[in-house]
C-alpha cells in the first residue's frame, strides 16, 4: 500500500468529519505525526485542489471538489436507474445490444446494457471502457461538448489506432464531430473492433448538458446505410425521451461544454 496516498486520503476524511475549519497542529495530534509532516500533507492537498487555507487564519478545509465528484458518482448511479426503462424499450424494438456510457476523460465508461438476443450480435460489459473517438457514444458526447481542436487534444492525447478504420487525426475527428452534431447522432463504422459499428446520441439533464449517451452497437453485416438510418430514428427518438426524464425541455438550447468532458485523464494501465 502506499502509505503517502493513504495518508493523504486519511486527512481529506478526518478534515470532512470536522465540519470546522482545521489547524495544522490538530492534524498532527490526530495522526501522531510531526507538525512539519501535517503542514506538509495540507499543502500538498491545496496544491491537489482538495483542500483550501484561509490565508487570514492559515486554517485548512476541505474543497468543493469533494461535493463536485460525489455529486456526479450519484448522479451517475441515478442516471442508470432512471433511464433503465428506455433501454430496455429501445432493445425490445431493435433487437439490438443497447447500453448507457458516460465520459471519463479520454474514454467512455459503460453504465448500463441489454444484450441482443440475435445470433450474431456485438457485446459491451459493464464498467468496460472503451476509447472515446473510437466509438458513437464517446464521439457523440465529444460533439456535443463542441470542443475546438486544441480542446480536443488537450482531452484526448494521442489518438492512437485501434483498427484500420479508427480516426487519427484531430482535423478529421473535429469535421465528423461536426457532421454529428448536425444530423443528431454519431456513427462508429468498424473503428474500436472490426465487425463491430454503432450508433450514439447524447442523453440532455435539465440545464441541457450532454451527461450520458445512449449507443447501440450493431453487427457491421447488419449496419447498411439504410438500415442505419432507421436505427438511428429510434436511438434519437429513446435519447429524446430519456432527456425529458432528467428534465429537459424538448426545443430548449443545448449548454455549453461539461467541465468533466474538457479534461485531460490519463488512460489505467
Amino acid at each position: 500500500m502506499d502509505s503517502t496516498l493513504a495518508k493523504g486520503l486519511a486527512a481529506i476524511e478526518w478534515m470532512v468529519r470536522q465540519q470546522r475549519d482545521c489547524r495544522v497542529t490538530e492534524l498532527a495530534q490526530a495522526f501522531g505525526m510531526a507538525r512539519s509532516n501535517a503542514h506538509r500533507t495540507l499543502q500538498t492537498l491545496v496544491e491537489c485542489g482538495w483542500a483550501v487555507q484561509d490565508p487570514g487564519t492559515s486554517t485548512y478545509r476541505p474543497s468543493l471538489r469533494l461535493f463536485e465528484l460525489g455529486a456526479m458518482v450519484s448522479e451517475a448511479s441515478d442516471i442508470g436507474s432512471l433511464l433503465r426503462p428506455h433501454l430496455a424499450q429501445l432493445a425490445q424494438a431493435t433487437g439490438e445490444t443497447i447500453h448507457l456510457a458516460v465520459l471519463d476523460g479520454a474514454e467512455i465508461v459503460y453504465l448500463d446494457k441489454f444484450d441482443s438476443p440475435l445470433p450474431v450480435a456485438a457485446y459491451s460489459r459493464i464498467g468496460g471502457r472503451a476509447a472515446a473517438y473510437c466509438v458513437a457514444s464517446g464521439k457523440a458526447l465529444l460533439a456535443a461538448a463542441g470542443l475546438s481542436v486544441p480542446a480536443l487534444q488537450e482531452c484526448l492525447g494521442t489518438l492512437e489506432p485501434h483498427t484500420k478504420n479508427s480516426i487519427t487525426d484531430f482535423g478529421t475527428l473535429f469535421n465528423e464531430l461536426e457532421r454529428s452534431r448536425a444530423r443528431g447522432y454519431a456513427e462508429n463504422r468498424e473503428e474500436w473492433r472490426i465487425g463491430v459499428c454503432g450508433l450514439g446520441v447524447p442523453v440532455l439533464n435539465a440545464r441541457g448538458e450532454a451527461v450520458a449517451a445512449v449507443g447501440m452497437s450493431v453487427p457491421s453485416i447488419r449496419f447498411a446505410r439504410t438500415q442505419a438510418r432507421g436505427l438511428a430514428d429510434h436511438l434519437m427518438a429513446c435519447a429524446r425521451d430519456a432527456s425529458v426524464t432528467l428534465g429537459y425541455r424538448v426545443g430548449a438550447a443545448p449548454a455549453g461544454p461539461s467541465p468533466m468532458s474538457i479534461t485531460k485523464r490519463r488512460r489505467p494501465e
